[in-house]
């Protein structure tokens, strides 16, 4: 017998805990219309970002390493579904909504830009108003994805990934208005910095950055001495810390891992994200998206080619810009920076 949704959304009445998000009294999406027969709109929503192009790009954009030619190293593609797992797990284990929770990891990281956070940064100090990839995230969503109609996604996972952004701000998120309005976006932020943290010391050392001998000893005490166990280590402590009551979930760690979870992700910064050998790469990369960037601001022929027709508005063909640039692959970007900017063998002979 084929399971219908009408029998989905019931069955998530009867598993599913008082404080989990329900596919049946979702707020809504942006524009109303008819739902599917057999998926929830949480099930759409995720299907609807595994097909984007956005989603597919980002295969080919940094997670920590420029353009990695090693077939190990984490992309932003592989972050997401890494995240995508640990949220899963986490959120069967709250009895929370799994259809939703993946929707949103999958969606998080829509909007970044290439070249990891050296793009993002490049782009927060050109742009007019500033630029941050949750924004963006949102905006591939609602505005740029099926040329120019959006995704339509669900109230809930807009939510979720426009207030997954951390950055250096706290592990727990306190802020009532930049917390996400359902557990589930609450449980992805969380996911997120569990993978990131343990992953990224996983590239560093495969790339040599950073040696074994390297981690502080006290993180490696508290959360293990490998990924895998690390991982492990920050799940389990979060499912036994975490505060769960009969229409309410309050999210924590130990003190002991949460404190062990911050120094690590200090150490990252001090010892991978900002040292010579990555940040020279990225000092250069900021280069190639501020040029680009001018270029597309002034030149005309070159726009119209490679994006369409030219604007009248300045500011919504610097938005155009500002958009075209956010999307791009690392790869695409070098592409189009040597086609443009760099000189070519003459090709009489």
């Amino acid at each position: 017998m084929i399971l219908l949704r009408r029998d989905i959304e019931a069955r998530e009445q009867r598993i599913l805990a008082p404080y989990a998000a329900s596919a049946a009294r979702s707020r809504g999406r942006l524009k109303p219309e008819p739902e599917c027969d057999f998926r929830t709109c949480f099930q759409r929503d995720r299907d609807r970002i595994i097909h984007s192009k956005a989603f597919r790009r980002l295969k080919h954009k940094t997670q920590v390493f420029l353009a990695p030619t090693g077939d190990h190293y984490r992309t932003r593609l592989t972050h997401t579904v890494e995240v995508s797992q640990i949220a899963r797990t986490l959120a069967r284990a709250l009895r929370l909504n799994e259809d939703l929770t993946e929707a949103i990891s999958l969606g998080h990281d829509l909007g970044h830009t290439p070249f990891g956070h050296a793009g993002e940064e490049t782009l927060n100090e050109i742009f007019p108003g500033g630029f941050s990839h949750h924004h963006q995230s949102l905006r591939v969503v609602d505005v740029l994805e099926k040329e120019g109609q959006g995704l339509n996604l669900t109230f809930e996972v807009r939510d979720g990934i426009l207030k997954h952004s951390k950055g250096k701000g706290p592990i727990i998120n306190s802020d009532p208005e930049n917390r996400p309005v359902s557990v589930e976006g609450l449980i992805v932020r969380t996911a997120d910095i569990i993978a990131y943290i343990a992953h990224d010391v996983d590239d560093a050392l495969r790339g040599g950055v950073i040696d074994e001998t390297d981690i502080p000893g006290d993180c490696l005490a508290v959360l293990g001495p490998r990924t895998s166990a690390r991982i492990n280590t920050m799940v389990r402590d979060f499912l036994t810390n975490t505060r769960i009551e009969p229409d309410h979930v309050e999210p924590a760690f130990s003190s002991e891992v949460h404190q062990a979870m911050i120094k690590l992700r200090d150490f990252l910064y001090d010892f991978v994200y900002d040292v010579s050998e990555v940040h020279a790469d990225f000092i250069r990369s900021a280069k190639v998206v501020r040029e680009l960037f001018e270029i597309f601001r002034t030149d005309d022929a070159l726009y119209t080619r490679e994006i369409g027709p030219t604007p009248i508005d300045q500011a919504e063909r610097t938005r155009r810009v500002c958009d075209f640039i956010a999307g791009m692959t690392d790869r695409y970007a070098l592409d189009l920076y040597n086609r443009i900017f760099l000189p070519r063998p003459w090709g009489v002979y």
